[in-house]
């Protein structure tokens, strides 16, 4: 799956040489590693090993040792536990997370809520019309949409789904036209799946483009 995934750092700089390709500058003023500009140093520090013209100089060791690729980086600085600081701080567990809930809770809604792709065929499949909303909860333009499209549905006589899209990318992509979040459809009683293209994403907009659909 990642041809890259057990490369050593020794790998890279072989693959640097052999076809010439741009690497940082400071590989040639004795940095293996780049972190922040004030905690960033020289390994060994005197400079006496680089990576210049697409070779090295001096005792490579100091560099491709195993589990050295981070030495140099954030020098004399300490996490909060007093361990060594070798991550800019975005590497943290949890740090990735953009959320704190779902959108369009479950018993808070009036957007129903599909779980399983399962659920979701059934709503295409019921030869009733709807309106169906595919979403990422880490996703700022789900987020940022998630009141308007609840007005939508509590003004509405459709049926108005959500289903979280990001765990199921293969099916949203074939059943429900999902190449990015959100993606709003309207499903036909014909059992058609119509994409909203607009993102214009409004009360609105959101009933003009179902009534037009469904006309």
């Amino acid at each position: 799956c990642n041809p890259l995934a057990y490369w050593t750092l020794e790998d890279t700089f072989d693959y640097i040489k052999k076809y010439e390709i741009p690497h940082h500058p400071l590989h040639a003023k004795g940095y293996p590693s780049i972190g922040d500009a004030k905690d960033t140093i020289p390994i060994p520090e005197d400079g006496s090993v680089k990576f210049a013209d697409f070779s090295f100089e001096g005792d490579k060791t100091q560099w491709l040792d195993y589990a050295s690729e981070r030495k140099g980086r954030f020098v004399g600085l300490a996490n909060k536990d007093g361990s060594t600081k070798t991550e800019c701080g975005i590497h943290v567990a949890g740090a990735e997370r953009t959320w704190d809930r779902d959108l369009w809770e479950t018993d808070k809604s009036a957007v129903k809520k599909i779980e399983t792709t399962g659920a979701a065929d059934e709503a295409v499949k019921a030869g009733k019309p709807a309106v169906m909303v595919v979403y990422a909860p880490w996703c700022q333009f789900s987020q940022n949409m998630e009141e308007e499209f609840e007005k939508f549905a509590a003004d509405s006589d459709l049926d108005v789904y959500s289903f979280r899209g990001d765990e199921e990318r293969e099916f949203v992509q074939a059943n429900l036209n999902t190449e990015s979040f959100p993606t709003v459809n309207v499903i036909k009683p014909d059992g058609s799946v119509v994409k909203y293209e607009s993102e214009v994403r409004t009360v609105e907009a959101f009933s003009k483009f179902a009534e037009e659909t469904l006309a």
